[in-house]
C-alpha cells in the first residue's frame, strides 16, 4: 500500500453542497490562484492570450471555443485559468532543489505539494543505486536512453506513452518514431478514459468520434448530459448549454450525484449571471444509481417501440432505420425482452421519472447525448453507448443538424493525439500510408495500451518506459501494482513539465527531459513555431506560446522526440527528423499526406479558428463493414454490492485537473481542507452504523482476493444515490484492481468499485 504525505484534514470543514456554479466567486478564485502562482503582469498575459485565435489552446479539457468574432476577449473558464497559471507559475524546480530532496522523501509527498514546487528547468538523472537526481546534458540524457532502447531483445520491450496534453505535431513524431523503432507500444490516457467510447462508436457507425459540433448544441431540442460534471470539468460547456436553453432545448442530466453546474449556472462575463438567477440548466435531474445508465436508455428504447406499435409511422424514423442501419430486426426482438423491474432495480429510479423523459423525447425532433466517464469506466461501458447509439437511431438522430453522439473529452489534444496514431491498434490504411510516405514498413501486430503494459512490465517483458505528458503512476489503476511494474524497468523516463509522483517512482535509472509549456514560445532553427490540436468536435486549430520559457535549457516536445528518434534510429531511415525540429511545417506536410481530412494542413490552419475534420456520419456515410450504421443487442448487466458493500466511483474535486489538485477544497460539495472523504448517502451511513465524520478505510472487493485498502478516509454525509459512495482519485486509484475492465475496450471500472467501509479503530486495536 502506497504511503504518501497529505496535509492532513484536521481543518476539515464541510457545508451544503452549492446549486449553482460558476459566477463571480469563480472569478475570484481564479485570480486568486493565479496571484498565488505568478505576477499580475504575467497572469494578465496569459489570460488574454488563452483560447484566443492568436494565442494558445487552453491545456485544460478539450470543449470547442466559439467560432473566431465570437468569442469573448476572457474566452476561459475559473479551471483553465488556474490550469494555465500553473503552467506559467513562476516557481522552479533546480538541481538544487534535487540535491535537498531525496526521491524517498519526494516519493512520501502528496500530489499538491509536488505540483506546488513549480516548473521543471533542467535534464536529470537518476543513477542505479543512487536515491537523487542529478544534472545531465542533452545529448548525455537521450544518448543514454537511445542506447538504452538500442539494447533492449525486441522494440516491443519499450513503451511509448502519451497523455492529452502533446499537440498534434509531437504525437505523430512519436508515433513515427515507435513504429520505425519497431513497435506498436503506445498506450496513452484514452486507454484509462474514453477508449470504451471509441470502441463503441466504431463498432456502430464507423468512426471513433463524435458528430456533433458546437453549432449542433446550441441547436438541439434535448440534450441529455450523461455520467459527467461539466462544472468542474469542461465548465466552459455550461455556457454552451445555456445557449442551448435561450434557444428553447431542453436538458436532462443524468448523475448519481447532483452536481452544481447542472442545477444552475452563473456565466461571470454576462449581466445575467453577476446580478441575476442566472441559467436553470437542467430541465429534469435522474439520480442514477453507478451503472445503471444501460438499463436507462434499454428502458427508453422499449417505450420508443411500443409507442411506434401503437401509432405506426409516426414514432420511428422508418426511412433512416430502412436505408442507412441494419441489424433493427434483432435489435427490436431483444429490446422487447426487457422487464421493469430489472429496469428500476438498475436505475434506482421510478417509472414514471423514465416516463417523463420519454415524453420529453418525444417531443423532441433534434436530440444529443453527451457523456463523459460516468458511462466508460464500467464493465458494460461499451454496451452502454451502442444502445445509446441505438436510441439516437430510432429516429433518425445520427447525421443531422442538432443531433448527433457528443463523447466529451476531458483533455485538450487527447482526441487529436488518436488521429495522429497514438494508438496501439491503428487500422492498416494508416500503416500503409506511413509505409507510403516514408519508406518502412510498419509493424502489424497490435501494441500494447495502458492496462497490459502494466501487466507486461510486472511479467518484465517491458523493460524502457517513456512517458510524454502525464503522471502513468496516478492516472492509472492498482496504485501498488503500477508502481511495482514501474520499478522493475530497467529504464524510465519523463517528458514533463511539473513534477508529479510518476518521477518518485523510478526504474534501475530514470530520467526527467523538461520541457516546453503549451504557453510557452517556442523558437527553433525556421523561427517562432506554432502546433495544433483537435478539440471534442474535431476543430482543429493553431495554438502559439507567448511566455518566456521557463529555463534556457528546456527542449520542445517535438525537439527531444527528433533528437531521440535520430539517435536510436542513425541513418537506417531517410526520415528527416533534423528538418522536423527546424521547422513544424515540414511535419504538417507530412501529416496532410498521411492522415485524411489534413489535405493543405499549414495553409488551412493558419486561417483564424482553423478548420473542422470530416466526418463520414454527417454525410449519411458510416465507414462500417456492411456500409451502415448497426443496431446491436446488448444484454441487461446490473452493478450488485454484496450486503454492507458500497458500490464507489472515483471522481475529481472542482480545485482539480486531472490528477493535480490545485487546493484542498472541493468547493461545490461543501468541502474544504481535506481530500480523504468519502461521500455516502446518510441513510446508508446510518445502516452500516457510522457516524457523519467518523474515520475508515475504504477496502475493495475483487475476485482475486487480494486486499486493496486506502486508508485514513473521513465519511461525509452526502446526497449521493443510495448503495453508492464517491471518493477523489487519484488517492483512491489503489482501490482499483488492474484485471477490473470493461468489456472489449480494456478500460479500468473506476466508476464501479465495490467497497466496505472499516472503521480505522477496528484496523488498529490490539
Amino acid at each position: 500500500m502506497s504511503t504518501i504525505e497529505d496535509p492532513g484534514d484536521e481543518r476539515l470543514s464541510v457545508t451544503p453542497p452549492k446549486t449553482w456554479a460558476t459566477g463571480l466567486p469563480a472569478v475570484t478564485h481564479a485570480l486568486q490562484y493565479s496571484f498565488g502562482q505568478t505576477s499580475v503582469r504575467r497572469t494578465a498575459l496569459t489570460l488574454l492570450n488563452i483560447n484566443q485565435t492568436k494565442g494558445f489552446d487552453c491545456p485544460g479539457c478539450a470543449w470547442p471555443e466559439p467560432a473566431p468574432g465570437q468569442r469573448h476577449k476572457n474566452e476561459y473558464c475559473e479551471n483553465g485559468a488556474k490550469h494555465i497559471s500553473d503552467e506559467a507559475t513562476s516557481r522552479r524546480v533546480t538541481a538544487d532543489f534535487f540535491r535537498q530532496h531525496s526521491i524517498s522523501e519526494l516519493g512520501k509527498k502528496s500530489d499538491y505539494w509536488l505540483n506546488q514546487q513549480g516548473r521543471l528547468t533542467e535534464p536529470m538523472i537518476k543513477h542505479s543505486g543512487s536515491d537523487h537526481y542529478e544534472s545531465i546534458g542533452w545529448d548525455e540524457a537521450l544518448g543514454l536512453l537511445a542506447d538504452e532502447l538500442r539494447g533492449l531483445d525486441t522494440p516491443n520491450e519499450a513503451l511509448f506513452y502519451t497523455s492529452g496534453r502533446l499537440g498534434n505535431e509531437a504525437a505523430f513524431l512519436l508515433q513515427l518514431f515507435a513504429r520505425a523503432f519497431g513497435t506498436n507500444n503506445l498506450p496513452d490516457c484514452s486507454n484509462m478514459c474514453h477508449e470504451s467510447s471509441g470502441f463503441a462508436l466504431n463498432e456502430t457507425l464507423g468512426i471513433g468520434k463524435g458528430s456533433v459540433s458546437l453549432q449542433d448544441v446550441h441547436d438541439a431540442d434535448l440534450i441529455f448530459v450523461v455520467g459527467q460534471n461539466p462544472g468542474t470539468n469542461h465548465p466552459r460547456m455550461l455556457s454552451a448549454l445555456e445557449e442551448t436553453k435561450r434557444n428553447g432545448g431542453q436538458i436532462i442530466a443524468v448523475n448519481p450525484l447532483p452536481e452544481a453546474g447542472l442545477m444552475r449556472f452563473k456565466h461571470p462575463q454576462k449581466p445575467r449571471g453577476v446580478i441575476g438567477r442566472g441559467t436553470a440548466i437542467a430541465d429534469q435531474f435522474l439520480q442514477i444509481r453507478p451503472g445503471g445508465d444501460l438499463a436507462l436508455f434499454q428502458a427508453l428504447n422499449l417505450l420508443l417501440l411500443q409507442a411506434e406499435d401503437e401509432r405506426p409511422g409516426t414514432v420511428l424514423d422508418r426511412s433512416f432505420i430502412d436505408t442507412r442501419t441494419t441489424g433493427f430486426a434483432d435489435f427490436a426482438e431483444h429490446a422487447r425482452k426487457i422487464s421493469w423491474p430489472d429496469i428500476l432495480a438498475s436505475t434506482g429510479l421510478t417509472r414514471g421519472e423514465i416516463e417523463r423523459v420519454h415524453a420529453r423525447v418525444m417531443h423532441s425532433d433534434k436530440i444529443i447525448v453527451c457523456w463523459a466517464m460516468g458511462l466508460t469506466q464500467h464493465k458494460h461501458g461499451v454496451p452502454t453507448i451502442r444502445e445509446i447509439v441505438n436510441f439516437l437511431m430510432l429516429r433518425g438522430n445520427i447525421g443531422k443538424p442538432g443531433a448527433g453522439v457528443c463523447p466529451v473529452r476531458g483533455h485538450s489534444n487527447v482526441q487529436g493525439d488518436r488521429t495522429m496514431g497514438i494508438w496501439e491498434r491503428m487500422p492498416k490504411p494508416f500503416l500503409d500510408s506511413l509505409e507510403r510516405e516514408f519508406g518502412f514498413t510498419p509493424p502489424t501486430e497490435h501494441g500494447l495500451d495502458s492496462v497490459d503494459s502494466i501487466r507486461a512490465m510486472l511479467k518484465g517483458r517491458a523493460k524502457v518506459f517513456l512517458g510524454v505528458a502525464g503522471n502513468f503512476v496516478r492516472a492509472t489503476p492498482d496504485s501498488d501494482a503500477t508502481e511495482k511494474a514501474m520499478r522493475r524497468c530497467r529504464l524510465t523516463a519523463h517528458i514533463s513539465t511539473k513534477l508529479n509522483r510518476s518521477h518518485t517512482v523510478c526504474g534501475r535509472t530514470a530520467l526527467i527531459l523538461p520541457t516546453l509549456g503549451r504557453s510557452d514560445r517556442d523558437v527553433q532553427a525556421s523561427g517562432e513555431q506554432f502546433v495544433t490540436v483537435e478539440d471534442s468536435m474535431s476543430e482543429v486549430h493553431a495554438s502559439r506560446g507567448r511566455l518566456a520559457p521557463a529555463s534556457d535549457k528546456l527542449l520542445s516536445e517535438v525537439a527531444i522526440i527528433s533528437r531521440l528518434a535520430r539517435l536510436t534510429l542513425g541513418e537506417q531511415l531517410a526520415i528527416p527528423w533534423e528538418e522536423f525540429e527546424a521547422d513544424y511545417n515540414t511535419i504538417r506536410d507530412r501529416i496532410a499526406r498521411v492522415v485524411p481530412g489534413f489535405e493543405d494542413f499549414t495553409a488551412r490552419v493558419k486561417r483564424p479558428g482553423g478548420f473542422r475534420l470530416p466526418n463520414p456520419v454527417n454525410r449519411g456515410v458510416f465507414p462500417t463493414p456492411s456500409g451502415k450504421a448497426v443496431f446491436t443487442c446488448n444484454a441487461f448487466q446490473m452493478l450488485q454490492a454484496p450486503k454492507g458493500h458500497l458500490i464507489l466511483q472515483t471522481l475529481r474535486s472542482h480545485d482539480q485537473w486531472n490528477t493535480v489538485p490545485y487546493a484542498m477544497n472541493d468547493r461545490y460539495r461543501g468541502i474544504r481542507n481535506a481530500r480523504r472523504v468519502v461521500l455516502v448517502n446518510p441513510a446508508d451511513l446510518e445502516e452500516l452504523g457510522l457516524a457523519d465524520r467518523s474515520e475508515v478505510d475504504l477496502v475493495s472487493v475483487w475476485l482475486d482476493g487480494v486486499e486493496r485498502r486506502a486508508s485514513g478516509f473521513r465519511v461525509i454525509s452526502y446526497p449521493t444515490t443510495p448503495g453508492s459512495a464517491a471518493a477523489y482519485y487519484p488517492e483512491t486509484n489503489v482501490l482499483v484492481p488492474l484485471d477490473s475492465v470493461a468489456d472489449f475496450s480494456n478500460t479500468p471500472t473506476s466508476k464501479s468499485i465495490v467497497v466496505r467501509l472499516e472503521p480505522t479503530r477496528e484496523r488498529t486495536a490490539p
